[in-house]
């Protein structure tokens, strides 16, 4: 089989480059061959996105509803296909697989449920005659579509953040055409995804154009795609220097437009003396921690990957603990050759800064994307020196910081860049070094959790993911639950209008 390019309801098999993608379990490329889109390919995308718009976006909101609960039930249909391919090139486990997909499904249900009420896209309505006005006209703010949105898959979730992840449902339900920029290592089950999803609006009848597809192996693609006038806004999720490249690229453009990009965040995690009291505290704690660093790899953008604890006198058992609980969990496929090589090589350059101790040891394997769990430990000074320990390690690692006082830990946590998260775990709640460390989070951090790990986000209106640059190229938005669907709607007030 030959996957090629969805131009809207077209597919097109031209003479771009072709390319596999690779099984990281096993360093072997998967049977499907894929063709990257050519220039050609990308302007006729952008063109019929652009003559899309005005249709789409005027459908009513209920008819996009339909749209959306096709697409998920299409999903459910095909989960066994889906899942298959899912594992094949991403290395993850089924388990993973489903929870993903059933958390996709959820949004597709929940931006339909949202869009299916009521004056939805009426925000305020104003009489005529009203006192007290400058003007006795009528006024009524709607919401409108912001334009064709670029969405960029995401590696580390093929189907959450991917090709009918959060950006694509939610500009989809804003009235917004969706063009996918498949990503390169998950780019069978991106097509899979697409073929349904086009299908979906073939049934319930939306616009050619409403929904594109494109395979792109390197950067050219996505920088032919970020440049085109027709795209007015762009999805991005992933790295702090992919999600810049982007922003920068698309500052090149004559017209400014906006770039929603959830990029890189250390998501620390603040211990208080109160919360590792008892040997039971310190176990229940300590296996949560190791299992939110370690699981899939550490390959969540929520993972924990900077933990500071006050030294006392549970301080040696917590570490202890905490290094056993890690060093024993189990080591598996990171998701690509590119992440494994990052991983080692950047847990390797924090390794090698003196002041700092490598707590675990790598378990043999002759698989080298296989991601070892490890825990490096080092104090509040070299904290503060060494900016390489601000930067995220992707991947099943965390730096442990002992500060030897509230004083050191606050210039820490004073000296953190923006951030997704952060945990603090605490018994007592009423001091006020705990009510200062909140106020200070709420600065840095888009969500505060109280004796939890970040990992698990919850898909809901009340979830803000976002937070701070660098961790959000808009600290406004949030990029999961239907309020991320404000990213790609703009208001318009009419006035005087019946």
């Amino acid at each position: 089989m030959i996957a090629g390019n969805f131009i809207g309801n077209t597919l097109s098999f031209s003479n771009g480059e072709r390319f596999k993608t690779l099984n990281p379990m096993n360093n072997s490329f998967n049977e499907i061959e894929l063709i990257e889109a050519t220039p050609d390919e990308i302007q006729n995308t952008c063109l019929i996105a652009h003559k899309a718009f005005p249709k789409f976006n005027a459908t009513e909101p209920k008819k996009r509803a339909e749209l959306l609960l096709k697409i998920a039930q299409l999903l459910n249909e095909n989960s066994t296909e889906l899942l298959h391919w899912y594992q094949l090139e991403s290395g993850l486990t089924e388990e993973r697989g489903k929870i993903e997909l059933q958390r996709t499904i959820l949004q597709l249900e929940d931006f339909s449920s949202l869009i299916s009420k009521e004056n939805w896209k009426n925000s305020h309505e104003k009489s005529e005659g009203s006192l007290n006005d400058l003007t006795t006209q009528s006024l009524k703010k709607i919401k409108q579509g912001i334009g064709p949105v670029l969405v960029f898959g995401a590696s580390n979730f093929p189907f959450a953040y991917s090709t009918i992840g959060g950006d694509s449902v939610a500009a989809l339900a804003a009235g917004c055409p969706v063009i996918v920029k498949s990503h390169p290592f998950h780019a069978v089950l991106s097509y899979k995804v697409a073929e349904l999803v086009l299908k979906a609006g073939e049934l319930t009848q939306m616009p050619n154009g409403f929904f594109s597809h494109l395979n792109a192996f390197n950067h050219e693609v996505g920088k032919l795609l970020v440049l085109h006038p027709a795209i007015k806004a762009i999805g991005f999720t992933g790295s702090i220097k992919g999600g810049l490249a982007i922003r920068k690229l698309s500052q090149q453009r004559p017209d400014e437009i906006p770039v929603f990009a959830e990029m890189g965040s250390l998501n620390p995690i603040v211990l208080f003396p109160s919360a590792i009291e008892s040997k039971k505290d310190i176990q229940e704690i300590t296996s949560k921690l190791a299992q939110s660093i370690t699981q899939s790899s550490g390959q969540f953008c929520t993972k924990p990957g900077v933990l500071f604890l006050i030294e006392n006198d549970s301080t040696r058992e917590f570490i202890f603990e905490l290094t056993n609980c890690i060093q024993h969990s189990p080591s598996s496929s990171l998701l690509h050759p590119t992440i494994a090589e990052n991983y080692n090589q950047l847990r390797t350059q924090i390794e090698k800064i003196p002041t700092v101790t490598k707590a675990t040891i790598d378990s043999f394997s002759t698989n080298s994307n296989v991601g070892h769990p490890q825990l490096s430990i080092t104090d509040a000074s070299t904290f503060l020196k060494h900016s390489l320990l601000q930067e995220e390690v992707f991947g099943p690692h965390c730096a442990l910081i002992c500060c030897r006082s509230f004083e050191e830990l606050f210039n820490c946590i004073t000296r953190l860049m923006g951030q997704l998260t952060v945990s603090i775990f605490s018994k007592e709640t009423s001091s006020k070094e705990f009510s200062n460390l909140v106020d200070l989070t709420m600065q840095k951090a888009g969500r505060i959790i109280l004796n939890g790990v970040p990992t698990g986000v919850q898909v809901h209106a009340a979830m803000q993911h976002g937070g701070p640059f660098p961790s959000s190229s808009d600290t406004r938005f949030t990029a999961v639950g239907t309020d991320s669907i404000h990213r790609f709607i703009r208001n318009v007030c009419l006035q005087g209008f019946e």
